[in-house]
């Protein structure tokens, strides 16, 4: 089994030779600068109508090395590039992309309700930080309950060590991790396994070192929109159709050429776009047209603004564009109960967050249109009651709310175990697939950092920037102690952010991945063959007092899943006797009707007469 995906630009493999090719629209003159031996060839390029620029030649080959030269001036890699061995302004390498044969030709992906997802970011889950020492975890990640796997960004950027979200080759994979094929098998060997594989995109910004786009393409920019990192994507301007192919393309690249199961979209609220439809649309309706509608294909968002528009489905109960989102608002409100952190964004959480804990559970977001006092009053959200709770993704931890910390400390570092278990149990065990950020399964001490590798001058700003951002909050309000903040840069940064595998054989370690292991393995038991056809405003929940709650859901088999928990430092009465069997409690429960501080337990009720 081969698998390529043809696009309008870059390079492609033809009878004739390789077919260059470049849209610049602001260039007067484009040559091919294909490396040799003794230096490098030019090769003019022809001109076309629209800004594009191609060329075929027949002596190029894959693994030939190349990249464009504009106005005989700068040299610039291939925004398309499939491949950049040595970073990001170094010159291209062309790929055959039915070099790699398959093996998984029988793989049809998985239905979204068995979804447990585990965020890994390539470089620190392992000592090797490659795809291929991913693949040698997999067997772990299975032992433990986990369905899918998804990937932080890992189109090329600049350096040796990112997060990814400065990502400026949207098509090569960072070749710190590996070669393309290396990504290649790690999803064929994870889909033999019977797992999914998801990649985290990035199409709101590109990064800010090694991006040549402005310099003969400034069309995929627009000043009529800005975003947190300056100009935005121009989807809705001039030339924007180009622009809009070329993330489209991006999407079904993944898809089809590496054969990911699914997408996460970051940041989505920062991609401005006027017109109609929608690129979100277009995309997704451009995925369930194409590898959509031949396996299971999962396409999910990063919106902090609460559109629930993106996730409606149709009649059949199916997604019409997006199968999930991030919900922020859970792990928010988490939080704040774990820790009494009101800080930042936690602030919209302080009043009642047991009742926002509530709402998340049985109604996706917390914020469906009220006004958000972090945001200074603005009305945020989308009414998400009618949605199944399988469109939400529910995490106590992930990568941004780890590593935006100064000191990128994790959850089991800062919260009581009681209160962590207490809240833990209530996540993985309720109707929306959770997600799981690395380590967080065995309560890994090391931290989760902000760590980058950018050139002299823009590593300053983005280690003074970082610091400045700090100098809000009371406990950094001291220079002394912002200069304490890790320097990004620092090689030092990421060491400390690798995973130690050794430590899941020790103590307390060892014990949390037990409780994992548990509650992952009643998951797939009792819950996830009960959650399909599951429909929206089926979910009722009450508060006990100021810190108890108890949540019923009427899953897609009519069954009824209770849940009766104290969120408290205080015993909590006032609990109905429950009906069903048990499924899972907390080692500290006390009684039916009385709730000890910090404790959960779980029913289920076959009969649908509840």
């Amino acid at each position: 089994m081969k698998r390529a995906h043809r696009m309008p630009f870059g390079t492609s493999l033809t009878a004739h030779g390789v077919h260059f090719r470049l849209w610049a629209p602001a260039a007067q003159r484009v040559a091919l600068q294909l490396v040799k031996d003794d230096g490098e060839e030019s090769i003019s390029m022809t001109s076309s109508v629209d800004g594009w620029f191609d060329s075929i030649v027949p002596h190029a080959r894959p693994g030939s090395r190349y990249r464009y030269r504009i106005d005989d001036k700068l040299n610039v890699p291939d925004p398309a590039s499939r491949c950049n061995p040595d970073d990001v302004h170094a010159p291209s390498q062309v790929i055959d992309p039915n070099a790699y044969v398959w093996k998984d030709s029988e793989w049809r992906g998985k239905p979204w309700e068995t979804a447990v997802i585990y965020e890994i970011h390539v470089g620190a889950f392992t000592a090797e930080g490659t795809f291929r020492a991913v693949v040698e975890r997999l067997d772990y990640l299975i032992a433990l309950g986990v369905t899918a796997i998804e990937l932080m960004p890992v189109a090329d950027f600049p350096g040796q060590r990112n997060w990814g979200y400065d990502g400026v080759l949207q098509f090569a994979p960072d070749s710190s991790y590996g070669k393309p094929e290396d990504l290649k098998y790690l999803v064929d060997t994870a889909h033999q396994k019977g797992l999914m594989v998801f990649l985290d995109v990035v199409y709101n910004h590109f990064g800010p070192e090694g991006n040549y786009l402005h310099a003969y393409a400034p069309q995929f920019f627009t000043e009529r929109h800005h975003t947190p990192w300056g100009a935005a994507i121009n989807f809705d301007g001039e030339g924007s159709r180009v622009v809009r192919d070329f993330f489209i393309h991006n999407a079904l690249y993944w898809l089809e050429e590496f054969h990911f199961d699914g997408l996460r979209f970051d940041a989505v609220h920062a991609i401005v776009d006027d017109t109609k439809p929608h690129i979100l649309i277009e995309l997704a309706e451009a995925v369930h047209a194409g590898p959509g509608q031949e396996r299971h294909v999962h396409l999910m968002l990063e919106n902090d603004h609460n559109t629930s528009r993106y996730l409606q489905r149709d009649a059949a109960s199916r997604s019409r564009w997006y199968t999930a989102q991030w919900n922020d608002d859970i792990h928010h409100v988490a939080h704040v109960l774990a820790t009494d952190e009101i800080d930042g964004y936690y602030a919209d959480y302080a009043d009642q967050p047991v009742k926002h804990f509530l709402r998340c559970l049985t109604q996706g977001f917390a914020y469906q249109g009220e006004k958000s006092p972090f945001r200074h009053g603005e009305i945020r959200g989308e009414p998400s009651g009618s949605l199944p709770l399988t469109a939400f993704i529910s995490f106590m931890q992930n990568h941004d709310q780890v590593g935006n910390r100064a000191f990128g400390e994790r959850l089991a570092m800062q919260a009581d175990p009681t209160a962590l278990r207490a809240l833990t149990a209530a996540i993985l065990l309720a109707p929306s697939p959770p997600l799981l950020f690395m380590g967080e399964e065995f309560g890994a001490s090391q931290p989760f950092q902000f760590f980058c590798h950018f050139g002299a001058d823009l590593a300053d700003a983005v280690r003074d920037g970082r610091r400045r951002e700090f100098a809000q909050f009371a406990r950094f309000s001291d220079p002394a102690r912002r200069e304490s903040i890790p320097d990004p840069n620092d090689v030092a940064t990421f060491e400390r952010s690798k995973l130690d595998w050794a430590q899941i054989t020790t103590s307390p370690h060892d014990a949390w991945l037990t409780f994992y292991k548990t509650l992952l393995g009643l998951r797939q038991q009792v819950i996830v063959p009960r959650l399909a056809k599951m429909q929206g405003g089926h979910a009722e929940g009450t508060m006990i007092g100021e810190r108890g709650l108890c949540i019923r859901w009427r899953l897609g088999d009519d069954s009824v899943l209770t849940l009766h928990a104290n969120l408290g430092n205080e015993a909590s009465p006032g609990f109905a006797r429950p009906i069903g069997e048990i499924v899972y409690a907390t080692e500290n429960l006390s009684s039916d009707n009385v709730m000890a501080p910090w404790s959960a337990a779980w029913y289920i009720n076959k009969s649908s007469e509840v």
